[in-house]
């Protein structure tokens, strides 16, 4: 889907300072469940210095509306949430409605979310940082963590992210969507793999209507259920970390093998974009560097051009 429009400057993809700072910290966290400073100062505020972030954090925290945990081994770096009363303020607005109501509003929600939740917001940022860079669109609430999709027999897949993102090249605009998968190599890599099947599932299903049962098709037709929220299916992403590089490729090997072995998934490879690839060549590369490998084979591209 593209269209005609003008290129932004980098100050354009920065959050514009009309929203005040702190409304912008209060819905960045109801989005994202948990921040530390250092990632909503690179989220919201780039190139300024980090003070400028921190001094509102205080005040939101002295009014009852955030509250923060240090992060264990970090030499007192903080994680920022909302309280409950935060996360009751914030869920009729307008920009976060119908976003899903997982907040995390304790410490101690907050201390077992910790890993993963940051190793998530981490990956916004890779995309957030190279989107300014280029000039494309995508900023702090074109991301939206913990998305649930039926997929039938009372099933449900919950994505880690959904990622609106608009590529602008020249005078054209195109819209992408990706499910995103954050991998830490906290689970098997053949469970890290079926999740692909749920993708499929999600692809081929179609809801049971009244006097006939639902249907898996091996394609998906104008009943399934995705078209309910999405013009196009998005490509999926798998970005993984925690573990040496030839562990982590042996896991995108696997993810490979799933693509290619299973039908329904393999089906969905030859009509979705399916990659994977390693955080932390994102973050030294940038998202729409060669470092994608395409679950359906190939040679590493940009998630771009896949």
């Amino acid at each position: 889907m593209s269209t005609t429009a003008s290129h932004p400057t980098l100050s354009e993809a920065t959050p514009s300072p009309v929203e005040p700072l702190p409304h912008q910290l209060l819905a960045a966290l109801a989005l994202h469940r948990m921040a530390t400073t250092q990632q909503l100062h690179e989220l919201l505020r780039p190139g300024v210095a980090r003070q400028i972030v921190a001094t509102p954090l205080s005040k939101l925290r002295r009014a009852g509306l955030v509250d923060c945990i240090v992060l264990p081994q970090s030499s007192g770096l903080r994680a920022w949430y909302l309280t409950s009363e935060g996360a009751r303020l914030t869920r009729d607005w307008p920009g976060l409605r119908g976003r899903p109501p997982y907040p995390v509003t304790s410490a101690a929600a907050a201390s077992l979310k910790t890993p993963h939740t940051l190793t998530v917001v981490r990956t916004h940022l890779a995309f957030v940082a190279d989107a300014r860079r280029r000039g494309d669109e995508h900023g702090h609430l074109d991301w939206t963590p913990e998305v649930s999709h039926p997929i039938g027999d009372s099933e449900k897949l919950i994505a880690d992210a959904v990622m609106h993102y608009t590529l602008i090249d020249d005078q054209e605009r195109t819209k992408l969507r990706a499910f995103i998968e954050v991998d830490r190599s906290t689970m098997s890599s053949e469970r890290l793999a079926a999740k692909l099947i749920d993708y499929a599932r999600l692809w081929s299903y179609e809801p049971q209507h009244i006097g006939r049962r639902h249907t898996l098709r091996h394609q998906a037709g104008t009943g399934a259920i995705w078209l309910r929220w999405y013009p196009v299916f998005p490509r999926v992403l798998f970005v993984l970390t925690g573990a040496s590089r030839y562990v982590l490729h042996n896991r995108i090997k696997d993810l490979q093998a799933m693509a290619a072995q299973h039908p329904l998934v393999a089906a969905l490879a030859r009509e979705v974009p399916l990659a994977a690839a390693v955080l932390e060549d994102l973050e030294e590369h940038a998202p729409t560097a060669d470092v994608w490998a395409p679950l359906a084979g190939g040679q590493p591209r940009p998630w771009t051009d896949l």
